[in-house]
C-alpha cells in the first residue's frame, strides 16, 4: 500500500501550522482530522473527512520537499 502524506504547509492557515502527517491513507485522514480540530478549529464531518482525502498526495511526491 503508497504511503500518504498531509501536509499543512501547502494550506495557510492563522497558525502557520507545519505539521506533516505520513503513513497508510486511513491512519493519516484520521490524524489529520483530529488535527484539524484541535488546531485549526474545524468540526469532523464526513465532508472534513472527504476534503482531507483530496489533499492527500503519496509520500513519494513529498520526498523532494
Amino acid at each position: 500500500m503508497t504511503r500518504k502524506v498531509a501536509d499543512c504547509r501547502k494550506y495557510p492557515s492563522e497558525v502557520n501550522c507545519t505539521l506533516t502527517i505520513s503513513g497508510e491513507e486511513d491512519e493519516v485522514v484520521q490524524a489529520a482530522a483530529a488535527h484539524a480540530v484541535a488546531v485549526h478549529g474545524h468540526e469532523d464531518t464526513p465532508q472534513l473527512r472527504a476534503d482531507l482525502r483530496e489533499f492527500l498526495e503519496p509520500e513519494s511526491a513529498t520526498l523532494a520537499d
